[in-house]
């Protein structure tokens, strides 16, 4: 019978995706390490993927195959945008959002650029942030891995266990 193992295939991918957001949250709190805009951006795939996992683990098992596809692709998106943050981080190619991008400040008044200043400094996009040092493995570089493998693990549940799909 597939349900159960369906079921906890989910379970387990909300899981694992609560826990890497925790580890975010948890070294931006404290460990003191501050997010680029792209590292808050990356965090969204994870953020849809928990919730649609534990809701797909409570529907009926043709829903649930469904959610078990759906959360393949939003890993896959998740390793995507890592994969643009790497980049950005290699000198690959610049950041595609304007919140990395130093302001034009530029023929302003000292008024003018005050108010336009964030209220909180922001790190650069391009900047790797290395949660253990000894291991030269950017976050950025961490997260496009653990997408894969989130992604792949399930795509690999789901194509062994196809037969028992409605």
């Amino acid at each position: 019978m597939m349900v159960p193992r369906l079921r906890l295939s989910l379970a387990l991918c909300a899981l694992i995706s609560a826990a890497i957001l925790a580890v975010a949250l948890a070294s931006e709190r404290y460990g003191g390490l501050v997010p680029c805009a792209l590292c808050l951006v990356e965090r969204w795939p994870y953020r849809i993927a928990a919730p649609l996992a534990l809701a797909g683990a409570l529907l009926p098992r043709r829903l649930g195959w469904i959610v078990l596809w759906l959360c393949v692709l939003v890993m896959m998106a998740g390793a995507a945008t890592g994969f643009v943050h790497v980049g950005v981080e290699q000198g690959w190619w610049p950041s595609p959002l304007p919140e990395c991008m130093a302001p034009n400040l530029s023929g302003l008044s000292i008024s003018e650029r005050l108010a336009r200043m964030p209220a909180r400094p922001s790190k650069p996009c391009d900047e790797p942030i290395f949660l253990i040092p000894a291991i030269r493995l950017s976050m950025a570089e961490m997260n496009v891995l653990a997408a894969l493998a989130l992604s792949t693990g399930l795509a690999m549940f789901g194509y062994t266990n196809r037969k028992s799909m409605p």
